[in-house]
């Protein structure tokens, strides 16, 4: 059964979508290629924050980063509806708290996080979806 929720189709429900082949791995995923591009960029953007942040804010930030992607793997393989929805939550707390650090950084003058922010929205949306199709497609 194909299922797809504001455009993201359920890519472990084993439907094709033209080319598309259902993922086998999280790295299947787009979602979760999106959120590791949007680590690889943390990464680039807290480079330039001084060094007085290395065990603050750099360090929750890229902590908080990472999660992301880490908890869509670790979902990825779960077995049951709740587990796999419980860590896409996960992902969306972690997404949260990376929206407050952009804020933070951009209020602090650490650097210009609109670009940012604009794909961090991307990954939420992705995310949202994901989790809505786990949901509707049972697995």
């Amino acid at each position: 059964m194909e299922t797809i929720v504001s455009g993201v189709r359920s890519q472990e429900s084993g439907a094709r979508s033209g080319s598309r082949a259902p993922a086998r791995t999280f790295e299947d995923l787009l979602v979760w290629q999106k959120a590791h591009a949007w680590v690889l960029a943390v990464y680039r953007f807290t480079d330039s924050f001084p060094a007085k942040e290395s065990y603050s804010l750099t360090s929750q930030f890229r902590r908080a980063s990472i999660s992301i992607p880490a908890n869509i793997a670790e979902g990825f393989k779960k077995s049951g509806v709740a587990d796999k929805k419980r860590f896409m939550n996960i992902a969306q707390g972690s997404l949260e708290e990376c929206r407050y650090y952009l804020i933070l950084a951009r209020d602090l003058g650490y650097g210009d996080s609109a670009n940012l922010l604009n794909q961090l929205e991307e990954v939420s949306r992705m995310l949202t979806a994901y989790a809505k199709a786990i949901e509707i497609s049972g697995s």
